[in-house]
């Protein structure tokens, strides 16, 4: 069953905290609701339809976006739940969680993208989120080294381990052991899913030591292992 855009735009015009599009393979805006455009400060649709973020944003508010729909259209890996400072008018910037997705058509081509950025549901000022413990997230969502454990992250960020823990679960509603676990997790399904990359791989390229820590982990958080996870995919 395929879901029309429009229905989708009508039911995102109903949420103000949630900046809802779809994109095209240039990332131009196909789709927007009212909280986009209004965030943005601009009247209506068509002032943004056609347009990058690059266009309709100042700044690095703008580019930033622009440049993560290049890499998620020609990486065909997906941003998910991606902390980041938006641009909000008037002339203030807010914590967002981000998330893209690649669009396919039927023969697995990449022909755009769809996504959504969702203010943070507790009130947190622009201010009360060091910047830089959200770029180690980035780089750590980038990359997955597996020396990353809940005291190097608090120490990259500049954060005691106390202050990091406080902002994970109230961002994420998770411990900092537990958040560093599901990056992980969901990184290992995207390749299993995506790849032909044996499970040895992908447990490495992930972050875990070996083989047999990454199934624990993985049944832990899915109820399978990796190899059933892929097995159950292909039915």
């Amino acid at each position: 069953m395929q879901i029309d855009i429009t229905l989708l735009e009508q039911l995102f015009n109903q949420s103000p905290d949630v900046a809802f599009f779809v994109k095209d393979i240039n990332g131009r805006y196909l789709a927007v609701n009212e909280s986009l455009v209004l965030r943005h400060g601009w009247k209506s649709k068509a002032d943004v339809l056609g347009k990058r973020p690059s266009e309709i944003c100042p700044g690095e508010f703008g580019l930033t976006p622009t440049r993560q729909d290049a890499k998620v259209i020609q990486t065909g890996k997906p941003l998910l739940d991606h902390l980041e400072l938006q641009w909000h008018r008037p002339r203030e910037a807010t914590w967002c969680l981000t998330t893209k997705i690649p669009i396919r058509d039927a023969h697995g081509k990449i022909t755009g993208l769809i996504g959504f950025s969702r203010d943070l549901r507790v009130p947190v000022e622009a201010d009360e989120i060091p910047v830089r413990f959200a770029k180690t997230l980035a780089e750590f969502e980038e990359h997955l080294p597996s020396d990353v454990t809940p005291a190097t992250l608090a120490s990259r960020s500049g954060l005691t381990p106390n202050r990091l823990s406080r902002l994970t679960k109230r961002l994420f509603g998770l411990t900092p052991g537990q958040f560093i676990t599901k990056i992980r997790i969901a990184a290992a399904s995207r390749m299993l899913r995506d790849s032909d990359r044996s499970v040895s791989e992908i447990a490495h390229a992930c972050g875990f030591y070996d083989h047999s820590a990454f199934t624990r982990a993985f049944r832990a958080a899915t109820g399978m292992t990796p190899t059933k996870f892929r097995e159950a995919l292909k039915q």
